[in-house]
């Protein structure tokens, strides 16, 4: 299993830079994950700062090498009774397609059910087609709740479609 650190303030410039370069960059090296339906920065750090602040109870969690290089990282964050939600998993790009991502999902899982989760709940953003069979083949599963998208909010980016919501998925841990 791969170590999971707290994230301090120290790491939050890495987490944002990993978080945008994962989910926005086009260009050369781009992941398989990029939102294309999406323009501008998906995270700041102002952003990431205010979450915190306003969620004392979310875990933003490192996942870095050996020589300290970020690899990835996650937000945990328990919801209601054992129910918890994952959210920002995130992989370097030019790690993805090494079973990087699922290793990730497992110990973001793994460090839930340690505190008491016995669920996991996330969204996805419904045009998100591979990303959603991707969760879907590691046990999650579609609720049939969508939540709306925040159109008029710019601080995740701006969007590029009018038809865009979040689907809510699932698992049992």
């Amino acid at each position: 299993m791969i170590p999971l650190e707290p994230a301090g303030e120290a790491d939050h410039l890495d987490i944002v830079a990993l978080t945008n370069r994962a989910y926005r960059h086009t260009g050369p090296g781009a992941g398989w994950a990029v939102e294309t339906f999406v323009e501008g920065e998906r995270l700041t750090a102002e952003l990431l700062r205010k979450d915190l602040v306003e969620k004392p109870k979310a875990q933003l969690l490192a996942w870095r090498s050996a020589e300290g290089e970020l690899q990835g990282h996650v937000w945990l964050e328990p919801a209601q009774d054992e129910l918890w939600y994952l959210g920002l998993l995130t992989v370097r790009p030019d790690r993805q397609d090494r079973k990087l991502g699922r290793t990730l999902l497992a110990a973001a899982e793994d460090f839930a059910r340690q505190r008491g989760a016995r669920r996991m709940q996330m969204v996805v953003v419904n045009v998100r087609d591979t990303l959603i069979a991707w969760y879907e083949r590691r046990g999650y599963v579609l609720t049939g709740e969508t939540r709306p998208f925040p159109y008029g909010d710019d601080r995740f980016g701006r969007p590029l479609r009018d038809d865009l919501c979040f689907v809510v998925l699932e698992r049992a841990l």
